[in-house]
């Protein structure tokens, strides 16, 4: 298998009221709306996939679950920067389906169902405590996070069992929609997360 590395950071938003069960139940815990629609969107700072870099580029992954996420049968669409070279989309495709192994890998037990990779142009936005992914024609969702005591940033929560970071701030979506696949998902004030990613594969 490759080795590769990535820095940057993501952010998701999914159809359960804030706090997703998922995040107190390991994955088991039914969701609020008995089903689950999530978009998890990545910013790659800097990154090298075998050799070939990431620095820059972007990707969006869509799953929806029937019940539980621990139950499996999601289906999952995947989204790929359509700056990238084919060399380089290869290598977000493998990354962040968890083919090349990583935090990612630990989704793929669950997934009953690629719907495809799809090469589109990506907008990712982040500002503050702000967080925003856009694909003309597909989706749009923003998030932003719940303050805290301090009134400035995040609440967060820690040392919880995610691939992406075992500690996530709480966030909310804003202006959320997505539609693709014969799927349409309105999940604005619904739950949200970011955090930074450093995922390594030696």
């Amino acid at each position: 298998m490759p080795s590769w590395k990535v820095d940057g950071e993501y952010f998701e938003n999914c159809n359960c009221d804030v706090l997703c069960p998922c995040i107190t139940t390991n994955l088991q815990g039914k969701p609020t709306q008995g089903h689950c629609d999530v978009v998890l969107a990545y910013h790659i700072a800097t990154g090298k996939y075998d050799g070939v870099k990431l620095d820059g580029l972007n990707a969006v992954m869509a799953a929806t679950s029937p019940g539980a996420m621990a139950l499996g049968n999601w289906k999952v669409a995947v989204y790929l920067d359509r700056r990238g070279s084919p060399e380089q989309r290869k290598a977000l495709e493998a990354i962040f389906t968890g083919a090349a192994g990583g935090p990612m890998a630990a989704f793929s037990p669950f997934v009953g169902e690629i719907l495809g990779a799809k090469v589109v142009p990506i907008t990712y936005e982040s500002s503050g405590t702000k967080r925003r992914v856009a694909v003309e024609g597909i989706m749009d969702l923003s998030v932003e996070g719940i303050l805290g005591a301090d009134g400035k940033s995040a609440m967060v929560v820690d040392n919880v069992a995610h691939p992406c970071n075992s500690s996530l701030a709480i966030a909310q979506g804003v202006d959320s929609r997505y539609t693709d696949h014969g799927m349409r998902w309105e999940i604005s004030g619904k739950n949200g997360h970011y955090s930074p990613i450093h995922w390594e594969v030696k």
